[in-house]
This record gives C-alpha cells, structure tokens and sequence, in this order.
C-alpha cells in the first residue's frame, strides 16, 4: 500500500489579492482561479453596498466583514476548491478603508484580521488606469498611491509573505501567475 489512501485533501492555500481599488484584483483573481483550476471568492462589499439605499456606515463595514469571512469558510470547504484559494479581498482591505473613512477600525476586524491567516498576498501596483465604479471613491493618482503604501505598510507590519504586482495587462497576468508558482 503507497499509503495515498490514508492521505487527507491538502488545506488549501489562500491567496489574497489587495491594495487599492481599480488595480485589477477581480480580474486577476478570477484569472488565476481559472488557471489553476480552482475557485475565488469574490468580494462581498460589492453586493452590499449596491443594494444599500443610503450612505454606508462603519456598522456597514462590520457585516461585510462578518460575510466575507463567510464566503470565504464557504469556498474553503468548497469541492471545486483545490490545492489553491483566491481571495478578491480580505479584511486587510476592510480596515483600511474604515480607518480612511471613519478613522477608526470595529475591533472585532482588527481580532479577526490578527486570527486569520493567509499563505500570501499579492499587492496590485497603482500603475493602471483607475476605472469609475460607482462603489469607487479614490480616483486620484496621489491618493491611490498613498493607499497602496498604506497597505505595503500594514502587511510589512503582520510580517506576511507578499509580491507586489505591477503592469499592464498582460504583463499584470504574467507578473501575478509567476508569482503564485513562485510562492508554491
């Protein structure tokens, strides 16, 4: 017996994609999902916020938080899952943008941002066009690029395996496929 059959399916890797909006996150993260043949969890703010008939407020941002986690438990245990997870966002994006809007961060993100672990992030470069998105609110170059130090900042500070992506296109997808086989 080659013993395989007393084998458990390997915990998926998880791979976030982050850092400032309009830098291609959800396209790259359904890129490489399919590449590798596995799944991604899109983000869930998106479907939050649109059907919103008001402002946002930081209670706002705590259940998205809550259902991104859930989405992402969900996609873990996922059959189409494989070996590899793509996340189009995860908390690290949530407490940035509280803190950016309302200047402070629910704690109950902040513990889970520290409980959660992730494998690797790859941190999308600035270096693309910004594209309007009426859930978008950083159109400034300036702005993005000090979004996108904050972020370089925070992971530097969790001590978390990190690539930065940068380039357009195809030059992006290239980038971000070498440095997923790179981190396996």
């Amino acid at each position: 017996m080659n013993g395989l059959g007393n084998r458990q399916k390997p915990f998926p890797k998880k791979i976030v994609l982050t850092g400032p909006e309009s830098t291609a996150k959800t396209t790259l993260a359904r890129m490489l999902a399919a590449h590798f043949g596995t799944t991604w969890v899109p983000e869930y703010a998106r479907t939050y916020i649109s059907t919103l008939d008001r402002s946002y407020t930081q209670n706002d941002l705590l259940q998205i938080a809550k259902q991104q986690i859930a989405l992402e438990e969900k996609y873990l245990s996922s059959r189409s899952t494989n070996k590899l997870l793509f996340c189009d966002t995860a908390l690290l994006v949530i407490k940035i943008w509280s803190e950016q809007v309302f200047g402070s961060c629910d704690q109950w993100i902040i513990d889970q941002l520290n409980r959660r672990s992730y494998d690797a992030y790859l941190l999308l470069y600035p270096d693309i066009e910004w594209e309007y998105d009426p859930l978008r609110e950083s159109p400034d170059a300036k702005e993005r690029m000090r979004l996108f130090h904050l972020y370089e900042g925070e992971l530097k500070a969790m001590n978390a395996t990190y690539r930065i992506i940068k380039g357009m296109e195809e030059e992006r997808e290239i980038n971000a496929l070498q440095s997923v086989k790179d981190l396996l």
